[in-house]
């Protein structure tokens, strides 16, 4: 029996379900109960009938699946899948920062650890950020947190002047416009596609921009075949399979080396995926108090949503 087989054997046994990002590797792709964004693995969690979740993602991930499922167990394969944005968002160092202006809303990205999630009003993701963002009277003042790059492109896009915190996705934030000039001389008829997470120099180039799933989604609908994706490898696996015979050039950092793996994403593999479900290691365990506060502003954005 391969290990595929070992690990549905087992979810089936434990009535657990596998919740996989698509930057994980694609083997832990292709097993997924559920393969999505951070928006979409957030609604699913929220609704699972399952006594088990293993979530194939990075910290901050499966420390939301557990704020939404407090009497279910959580367990992420390796507890070393930590998050370079949310990192970046010190809990102590942020209640300061927003102590030094209490007259403002606090809007977080997802991609942050639960003690920012509590210090929030609403989360978003990159997915329905614009659509929250709007949803706020027009002179309301905004603390936008970890990610400042998502910030930007929402300040700009949507006319505003949030209050931005200087955080970044080490992925992302480090993807250079000189090679992007690049590539699309050697691709000149590829449209560029780009994740918000980037900066503003690699946004100013993209035909268009959008969270994972709507980059997914474009090259499926669009009557192109060639593409430039800023965005992290693990996407290219869901963009083969659903727009088959169309042709994917990864932006990368240095004509070298394919810098923009998160090793983090990669770190779940099935080996690890099979040992945390069979000795049920790796849970998230998170007190009372965590999960009431920061659930709140999760709920806001899944009502929104």
């Amino acid at each position: 029996m391969n290990i595929e087989d070992k690990i549905k054997r087992l979810k089936k046994k434990k009535k657990a379900v596998l919740l996989a990002h698509y930057y994980t590797p694609a083997e832990v792709q292709d097993i997924a109960d559920c393969l999505g964004d951070s928006l979409a693995l957030s609604q699913y969690a929220q609704k699972t009938h399952a006594d088990i979740i293993v979530f194939a993602g990075v910290y901050f991930m499966a420390e939301t699946a557990k704020i939404l499922n407090p009497t279910k167990r959580v367990f992420l394969p390796d507890l070393n899948s930590q998050c370079s944005l949310a990192d970046s968002c010190p809990a102590e160092s942020f209640k300061a920062f927003k102590n030094m202006h209490p007259d403002y809303m606090v809007v977080s990205y997802i991609n942050c650890t639960a003690e920012i999630k509590m210090l929030s009003d609403i989360i978003c993701t990159s997915g329905n950020a614009k659509k929250i963002i709007q949803s706020f009277k027009k002179d309301e003042k905004v603390i936008f947190a970890p990610d400042r790059n998502l910030g930007n492109y929402l300040n700009n896009e949507l006319g505003v002047d949030m209050l931005l915190w200087d955080g970044a996705c080490h992925v992302h934030d480090t993807l250079k416009v000189e090679q992007l000039v690049e590539m699309k001389k050697n691709y000149p008829n590829a449209k560029v596609i780009a994740h918000p997470e980037c900066k503003q120099l690699i946004l100013a180039f993209a035909d268009f921009i959008g969270s994972t799933t709507a980059l997914i989604n474009y090259v499926k609908q669009s009557k192109d075949m060639q593409f430039i994706v800023a965005t992290e490898t693990g996407i290219l696996h869901a963009m083969q399979k659903e727009a088959p015979g169309k042709e994917f050039f990864i932006l990368e950092n240095e004509k070298t080396c394919q810098c923009n793996d998160c090793e983090y994403m990669k770190l779940n593999t099935l080996e690890k995926i099979y040992a945390c479900l069979s000795e049920e290691k790796n849970e998230i365990l998170l007190d009372k108090e965590t999960i009431e506060k920061s659930k709140k502003s999760i709920l806001q954005m899944l009502n929104l949503s």
